[in-house]
């Protein structure tokens, strides 16, 4: 087998074999884009290494030297040469995008004696001597696990003691100390000399980023993103081109659009006499990309004209990292440009109306979860407040939390539900389990293209990024912002919008949705099939429904209706009654509080479907804790109605069956609340009464008759009766119960419960993330729903409940409703409609529309890694 190819070879595979940055420089060469010269081992060659015990697969290393001879003869520089040395750089790419998630290292080939060779032969020993230093700083940490510390603290005391700042300062013989400090390090941490053998630098560092595939923090980046861990990464061997020769020389990010805004126009930073490494590592705080142009203008116009034939030929927004050697531009990659939802929006709908992309390609392309950065808090703009420090808009929202100045503890805190804000210098890749928990990011060091600014608008999370108004004290966890003393714990509010960061907490408010959301919606809905209801239990709820696009509510529990002040006592009242005339007694008044509540849902709804279930909750669950009782009675009437396994217990229909009383009372202030408001409005409500936790069709059968019985006796009303299918025997018998319902609502909650055997509560946060964590399972189920488990006792329900009645309207209404591939299940088991929480509704538009448009064969593609 072959596992290794030169950037000019055209080979079948695509980005799956040669990973996403391999794929790029490929179809970059091709085009004629100036590329460095180069080869990718590919994907093939990382898992016949992972499932080979980590060893490299039989002739890889002979693949490898022959291409470093052929690099060689192209570039006339020999590996390992001692006076005109061939350098190159070494670098992972996946072939999903996973931004410094796994590890690179430049300028390998060094040692003593080349480095004086490439001072020599360039006519510049500062520069030699900087790619040396440079070199065994970025293998020490990242094939033998240095610590960055250890080096980045040697590299401050010189600067310390030279009296300067930045590393730019240092002379030649500055940076031949500094050598050797790295050298006696790297002997102390690993026990032998730094490797002075080219190839074997070459070797070690292809294993190195083999192996960086499984570090802690690309596994939990993985996890957050769905990411399969068997994909592998590819490995690009590139021949080094030099930013940090001198003010001639840069190194860059830009992108060819605005990937906070997704506006036209130049974006990006650039640093001078630079590698990389420094731009997105934010070891300096680089400039905008315009002042390029006054020092390099020859470079800078050839990078504009780049930028745009790029994104023309990729028909995408392009995220390009760029060096630039003596005056001479060379790209090192380009890929589809992460983005926040707003950009994502505002860029699909330029591009549709450029003639770019058509309209489905550009609902395609949107993340239907992104969308919830649009739907996430903003500042109050009434609030009152005073401005403590300002850092860069790295990435939009606001959020307000207290201080964390580490990872493990914003991991900790913000898995507990506790709102927290990490602060620090500056992220690193480690840091990705505490940035996936805390609600914002904020920086004193790094650019708008730093690690922290690029994964939390990948996230959706505000950030704020290089702040200068903020000190830490990580031994004392004192942080300084502004003028304020504070310590870890105090809190703070950062707007990632605008910048500010503000001592204390600020009222926030809900964003809200602008022209390109409504546009892509609008192009959502008319490709989608499946129709999307929202779970409301109150009037306001029912109108942010609407507002957000539900054709519906697809559950209303009305449970939480008998909860309030005034209504819990009559409850109370009723379910301690001796005898059914003392409960009829107090169910005749809540019977217009229940009306009241179905007039203002039925009218916020304005003759869309309304499905209304039936009480479902077990008694006890009205009345307070035993050891809270008041006076016998009512602990005896506790004791009564406890159950071990109350979630199995007497609850849905099974109160109704045996309490009939209190259905007849919600199935009449149903009827009277829709009849008085098409009496008022002359808009007809389009009523669907659900029992809920139906297993046999003889229990849907009474429930039933009770509902046309009670129907009958007022006013006319138009209504459908159904149940929710929770239950795995519902689902096998689906076509028996289908007999006595005119539609069917899966609740996957709990038939996620019941038919794995889990309970949710002690569930999650126990055995499930062990589960999750060892590999049990690959996705919480409650989240994302169990195809293989659930998912076929639902397609045994649609095709056995069909069966029996043709016309049966299906639907879901658990929270997998509003979950992009939850929702692509049910298009494909062809569902009706979905029903999710309010905010969650643009989202199931969304995902609705692309769930029809892969069945079409658009999807979205992705370019580069």
């Amino acid at each position: 087998m072959r596992y290794v190819y030169a950037f000019d070879e055209h080979v079948d595979g695509g980005r799956e074999l040669l990973g996403g940055k391999g794929i790029g420089l490929a179809e970059m060469t091709e085009l004629g884009v100036p590329v460095p010269a180069g080869f990718t081992i590919t994907t093939e060659a990382s898992r016949a290494y992972m499932t080979q015990g980590r060893t490299l697969p039989e002739g890889l290393e002979a693949e490898i030297d022959r291409h470093v001879a052929a690099l060689e003869e192209r570039t006339g520089k020999r590996f390992g040469d001692s006076a005109d040395p061939l350098l190159v750089s070494v670098r992972s790419g996946a072939a999903v995008s996973m931004p410094g998630m796994m590890d690179t290292i430049l300028n390998l080939g060094l040692n003593d004696e080349a480095a004086e060779g490439l001072a020599g032969s360039t006519g510049n020993r500062r520069f030699g001597l900087d790619s040396y230093r440079r070199l065994i700083q970025m293998y020490g940490e990242v094939v033998d696990g240095i610590g960055a510390h250890r080096f980045e603290h040697a590299l401050a005391e010189l600067k310390g003691a030279r009296g300067v700042t930045e590393d730019t300062d240092l002379d030649a013989a500055d940076l031949a100390g500094l050598i050797e400090t790295y050298k006696r390090l790297y002997a102390e941490e690993t026990g032998r000399p730094f490797p002075t053998d080219a190839r074997e630098q070459l070797g070690r560092a292809v294993r190195a980023v083999f192996d960086s595939w499984d570090t802690p923090r690309a596994v939990v980046y993985r996890r957050a993103h769905d990411i399969p861990d068997d994909l592998g990464t590819a490995v690009n061997v590139v021949q080094m081109v030099f930013g940090n020769k001198g003010e001639t020389s840069g190194t860059g990010v830009c992108f060819t659009r605005d990937p906070a805004t997704g506006e036209s126009g130049l974006y990006g930073e650039f640093l001078a006499n630079a590698q990389g490494e420094d731009v997105v590592a934010g070891i300096r705080t680089p400039e905008p990309i315009a002042r390029m142009e006054a020092r390099m203008p020859k470079a800078f116009a050839e990078l504009l004209e780049t930028m745009s034939r790029l994104e023309r030929h990729y028909r995408d927004m392009q995220d390009i990292e760029f060096t630039v050697e003596d005056e001479r531009l060379f790209l090192l990659q380009t890929r589809s440009a992460k983005r926040t939802a707003a950009a994502a929006l505002k860029c699909s709908v330029s591009m549709e109306e450029e003639g770019l992309i058509s309209r489905e390609e550009a609902v395609a392309r949107i993340d239907p979860a992104a969308l919830d950065q649009l739907l996430h808090p903003m500042l109050d703009p009434k609030a009152e407040f005073e401005v403590a420090a300002q850092g860069l808009n790295a990435s939009p929202g606001a959020a307000s939390g207290a201080i964390v100045l580490d990872a493990d503890t914003a991991e900790e805190l913000g898995r507990a539900g506790e709102s927290v804000i990490l602060v620090r210098w500056e992220t690193t890749p480690d840091d990705i389990h505490g940035l996936i928990q805390a609600a914002g990011i904020l920086t004193a060091h790094g650019g708008m293209t730093s690690h922290a600014a690029v994964v939390a608008r990948g996230m959706g999370k505000p950030c704020v990024a290089g702040c200068d108004g903020l000190s830490i004290d990580e031994a004392t966890k004192a942080v300084r912002i502004g003028e304020h003393e504070l310590h870890a714990g105090d809190t703070i509010t950062i707007d990632g919008g605008t910048g500010r960061v503000i001592v204390g907490p600020v009222q926030l408010v809900p964003p809200r949705i602008n022209e390109d959301f409504e546009t892509i919606l609008g192009w959502a809905d008319e490709v989608r099939r499946l129709r999307v209801r929202a779970n409301a239990d109150t009037p306001g709820d029912a109108a942010k429904a609407r507002e957000f696009g539900a054709e519906g509510i697809g559950l209303c529990r009305t449970e939480h209706m008998f909860m309030a002040e005034e209504r819990l006592p009559v409850m109370r009242e009723m379910i301690l009654a001796a005898d059914e005339a003392g409960r009829r007694s107090a169910l005749d008044r809540l019977l217009p509080m229940q009306q009241a509540d179905f007039e203002g849902i039925f009218e916020a709804m304005a003759g869309y479907p309304v499905t209304i279930r039936l009480l479902d909750p077990p008694l006890h669950e009205f009345l307070p804790p035993l050891e809270e009782a008041t006076d016998e009675r009512l602990r005896e009437r506790i004791r009564a109605l406890q159950e071990s396994n109350p979630m199995l217990g007497t609850r849905g229909c099974r109160l109704g069956l045996q309490w009939p009383e209190i259905y007849e009372m919600q199935v009449r202030a149903i009827v009277r609340a829709a009849s008085a408001v098409q009496e008022r409005t002359g808009e007809a409500p389009l009523v669907e009464i659900m029992h809920p936790l139906v297993g046999f069709a003889e229990e849907l059968r009474p429930l039933r008759e009770l509902t046309e019985r009670v129907a009958a006796e007022e006013p006319t009303v138009e209504y459908l009766c159904g149940t929710m299918i929770e239950l795995p025997r519902a689902c096998v018998r689906a076509d028996e119960i289908a007999e006595y319902a005119d539609f069917f609502s899966f609740g996957t909650n709990d038939l996620t419960q019941t038919a794995l055997g889990f309970s949710r509560d002690d569930a999650e946060g126990k055995f499930l993330t062990w589960y999750l964590d060892r590999g049990v399972l690959e996705r919480n189920p409650f989240e994302i729903l169990d195809r293989s488990g659930v998912g076929d006792l639902m397609r045994i329900a649609v095709e056995r409940g069909r069966s029996s009645k043709q016309e049966l309207k299906l639907g879901i209404c658990g929270e997998h409703g509003g979950e992009p591939s939850s929702v692509a299940f049910c298009h494909e088991l062809g569902l009706d409609y979905v029903s999710c929480s309010p905010y969650r509704v643009p989202l199931a538009r969304l995902a609705a529309a692309q769930a029809a448009l892969v069945e079409r064969g658009v999807t979205a593609v992705q370019v580069g890694g």
